[in-house]
């Protein structure tokens, strides 16, 4: 497998009762095939708004990772409309996550548990990808735009000993494809 990105990808999906309010990736990549820096790829009523400091890199992870994830199955997905901020995002495995873009602004906190995540058979738009990270649930989370809180709640399950969350925080995260240069 050919390592194509490190760093973290933190993750908010709302509800309110069975419905979806906002759905957040919170990027933060430390190297990448793409280039380097922090993105937000936000959903909420419909829109896809990319916010990203190297716009080429907010691209691919919109169009090659964040539109596939499970989160976002079922969301209507058009074209994102993209914007070109500094995106400052903060982490602490203790305790949560921050992230400001232009007029968003996402939190998570209160940790539910951590743990290790592998495996070589996570498929995104028909292409397989390996992925590594250390996977942090949580119990808490806002999304705001414009200074108004996005409605809606985390919902949680799981047991205690292995709680889920639609909201969660990651670090140490390596994704890969399989080397195709080794079929030259």
């Amino acid at each position: 497998m050919r390592v194509i990105l490190c760093g973290a990808n933190h993750g908010v999906r709302l509800y309110d009762g069975d419905r979806v309010t906002a759905y957040a990736s919170v990027w933060v990549v430390d190297w990448s095939e793409r280039g380097c820096g922090n993105a937000i790829v936000l959903w909420h009523n419909g829109v896809v708004r990319l916010l990203a400091e190297n716009a080429e890199l907010g691209r691919w992870l919109e169009r090659d990772f964040t539109r596939h994830f499970p989160e976002a199955d079922g969301l209507p997905w058009p074209e994102p409309t993209p914007e070109t901020v500094w995106v400052n995002v903060g982490l602490d495995l203790a305790r949560g996550f921050s992230a400001r873009a232009g007029d968003v602004e996402i939190t998570g906190s209160t940790i539910l548990d951590r743990r290790a995540f592998e495996t070589d058979e996570f498929v995104l738009g028909g292409v397989q990808h390996g992925l590594r990270l250390v996977l942090a649930p949580i119990a808490e989370a806002t999304i705001n735009i414009g200074g108004k809180r996005v409605p809606g709640v985390v919902t949680s399950g799981g047991s205690p000993e292995r709680p889920t969350s639609s909201a969660f925080l990651t670090t140490a995260e390596v994704w890969s494809r399989p080397d195709d240069r080794s079929a030259q």
